[in-house]
């Protein structure tokens, strides 16, 4: 993802999490708001809007930037859909209600691309739906791709620089007991009132990864996968695979059971950035590589989570053998580096897949 300076991504990355997959927006909460609008009752005014912005012309490059940021960035939301919706069971606590959308304003991206956002996304101070989650509760209520988000339950939402964190206080005390959140939305310049049914899904942020290097970490709430490692893969399956493998090691508590969380954590900041300095992030950035045992119970999970989502997982062995081989453990900024028991894995996995194979003939539950 083309990434931003410190502040700005700070909003960007929360935008991301509390806006679509992570806790503070889309998850529950107790407070009992008013009763959501239905569709075709009469939406609250627009106010006035203020003059249009001057729309600076745009660099070339930066229209590039951040238009391979939102292409790359769509492809993660839309092939970890499925993994989030299905896998709530084996996500364990990191389950939460989510409504199911990714909202941004022209203050969500770096200073020196708000002009770009503004004239190549048509976004301005309002809050504007960027994605909409397969399967989940926006998706079924019909919200889509472009529209703008006026007001929750007939409450007003915030506009400007601090929208999101705004917007995230508004709705996390209404989510915890409910089953639908209403919201008004402007489309094609006409309001729409909608009632979103709450989807209890896994809750994990989906992170870009603005560098080369092919690799992904889980810190025990996000998963980030790198540029690098969208470029190495052949199909959206495969890409799966190594969300899927990264959502498994959230499930199971590993960066805290080895006590990595913060420096994961760290990582992930970093290579969210616009230009991350890879250079306080030498050879493996200061992990170890994950013990085979618990590499094996994540390559686990993970088949299970693909199963349940519908992805196949027939060719996941012949992947990780070809990460293995193109990808070496010698080269420390690599996914294999991290990860290097391929042997002992692909036993694990082979075995993994046949007890999924035979639960899907006697169709019992895909539960590991």
């Amino acid at each position: 993802m083309p990434g931003i300076h410190d502040r700005a991504m700070l909003r960007l990355r929360q935008t991301r999490r509390l806006l679509m997959l992570h806790a503070a927006l889309l998850l529950a909460a107790c407070a009992t708001p008013d009763s959501p609008p239905q569709e075709g009752t009469k939406a609250p005014p627009e106010p006035a809007r203020p003059a249009i912005f001057s729309k600076p012309a745009v660099n070339p490059a930066e229209q590039q930037a951040l238009q391979a940021m939102v292409d790359m960035q769509d492809r993660l939301y839309r092939v970890a859909a499925p993994l989030l919706v299905a896998n709530a069971e084996l996500c364990k606590g990191n389950a939460r209600n989510l409504l199911g959308f990714t909202a941004k304003n022209r203050y969500s991206y770096a200073k020196e691309l708000a002009g770009v956002s503004q004239k190549s996304l048509g976004l301005d101070e309002r809050l504007q739906i960027m994605g909409v989650l397969a399967g989940g509760g926006a998706a079924r209520a019909g919200v889509r791709r472009g529209d703008i988000v006026l007001a929750v339950d007939g409450k007003r939402l915030p506009e400007g620089e601090n929208a999101e964190q705004e917007a995230a206080g508004i709705l996390a005390p209404m989510m915890s007991d409910r089953t639908s959140i209403g919201l008004t939305l402007l489309r094609d310049g006409a309001s729409v009132a909608v009632n979103v049914p709450l989807t209890y899904a896994c809750a994990f942020g989906v992170e870009l990864g603005n560098t080369d290097n092919v690799v992904a970490y889980s810190d025990g709430h996000r998963v980030l996968v790198s540029r690098g490692m969208m470029g190495a893969v052949r199909s959206d399956d495969e890409l799966a695979y190594v969300l899927a493998k990264e959502m498994a090691h959230n499930a199971l508590a590993h960066a805290n059971r080895l006590r990595v969380s913060a420096t994961v954590g760290g990582i992930i900041d970093k290579l969210t950035r616009l230009r991350p300095d890879m250079s306080s992030m030498p050879g493996m950035a200061g992990l170890r590589p994950v013990p085979q045992d618990l590499d094996a119970m994540a390559d686990k999970l993970s088949l299970y989570m693909l199963a349940r989502a519908g992805y196949g997982i027939d060719q996941v062995v012949p992947f990780w053998q070809r990460m293995a081989s193109q990808y070496p453990a010698s080269a420390l900024n690599n996914y294999t580096a991290l990860h290097p028991s391929i042997n002992y894995r692909v036993a694990a996995m082979e075995k993994t897949i046949k007890d999924i194979r035979a639960k899907q003939a006697r169709k019992r539950p895909l539960l590991p």
